[in-house]
């Protein structure tokens, strides 16, 4: 096993703002893992506020890039396993190469990911666009340039419920709101009914990610589903999720890769959750592993190559919100980063 990896800053085509701030650029880190003439690629962007730096994911695998390569790959599970043992405080970096690795695996025995787990592409769900924060016009402006059929909309500040209330007035298509911990429960409570009447689908963080006494009311109050996102981070998370919400958002990035992303999928829909997997503004090398997931959950938030201006590999395209899958083995891309 050989692993190489390259570190990008990859523009927004505008900033990109939501309740905790505004960036330009997202960061991103694209590994490498090459083995037996094959090579499979995987990503983690960083995400400040979950302090790990596209730094520290290169200082950690320099100092054990030693033990990441000395691994006799047979299996992506078993590697996924060595790897969180490996850098136990480092997600990001378990993420971008336990993804690196399913690739491996999809083109060591030539198929795409989603038909090595006999997954019907046709189940998977229309992905929403999202339109981060601004001023009303700007907006509608965003809303406007990019017809689709499902968006999700950052909420989570003063006067946001007439902020939709706008948007609804130029659309009829779905609405999603992602409120990023920004609430109160008694802003909560009064603007989840409002946002119904708006035509809103789901909400999802509306609180804190630590308020579990707050949650539990306004689940036996809201009258839209709520779905957890700061407050479901690792596998261990789902347990507490039923009576608090009504579905979670998976991130790979966060819960460290495609091979626990399975297993929380499995054990929410054991606990009778709904699943949205989403994104944390990957380029199409970290959308391409949300895609061979998709038919397995409810909710798709893939938008990252949409709302980046530069990408990292191609083969990823979508129309009207539905994934358009290749027939390509691993994650079906083709990664110019290494070109």
């Amino acid at each position: 096993m050989k692993v190489s990896y390259k570190t990008f800053e990859l523009p927004f085509r505008d900033p990109f703002t939501i309740s905790k701030g505004t960036k330009t650029h997202q960061p991103t880190l694209i590994v490498e893992l090459e083995y037996f003439g094959f090579t499979g690629y995987g990503e983690a962007p960083a995400i400040s506020y979950y302090h790990i730096p596209v730094e520290k994911m290169i200082a950690d695998l320099e100092a054990k890039k030693m033990f990441v390569e000395k691994f006799s790959f047979s299996d992506p599970e078993r590697y996924w396993h060595y790897l969180h043992h490996l850098f136990p405080q480092n997600s990001f970096l378990v993420c971008a190469l336990d993804m690196a690795g399913w690739d491996l695996h999809g083109k060591m025995k030539r198929k795409p990911l989603h038909q090595l787990w006999n997954l019907d592409i046709n189940n998977a769900p229309v992905t929403d666009y999202t339109i981060g924060l601004a001023d009303t016009e700007t907006m509608i402006k965003k809303m406007k340039e990019k017809p689709w059929p499902i968006y999700k909309i950052k909420v989570g500040v003063d006067g946001d419920v007439e902020t939709v209330a706008a948007l609804r007035q130029h659309t009829n298509a779905v609405f999603r709101v992602d409120a990023n911990a920004g609430w109160t429960l008694e802003e909560a409570l009064q603007k989840i009914p409002l946002l119904k009447e708006l035509g809103v689908e789901m909400v999802e963080q509306p609180l804190a990610k630590d308020n579990w006494e707050g949650m539990k009311v306004l689940y036996e109050q809201s009258v839209l589903p709520l779905f957890a996102d700061e407050s479901c981070v690792k596998e261990s998370d789902v347990l507490a999720c039923p009576g608090h919400f009504h579905g979670i958002n998976i991130k790979l990035t966060k819960c460290s890769g495609i091979t626990p992303a399975r297993r929380m999928i499995a054990k929410a829909k054991e606990l009778g959750l709904q699943v949205m997997i989403g994104c944390m503004n990957e380029s199409s090398v970290g959308s391409a592993a949300i895609a061979q997931l998709a038919p397995l959950v409810d909710y798709i938030d893939m938008d990252g190559p949409l709302l980046l201006a530069e990408d990292t590999a191609t083969g990823l395209t979508f129309e009207d919100g539905r994934i358009i899958y290749n027939n390509e083995p691993g994650l079906g891309i083709q990664v110019n980063a290494f070109g």
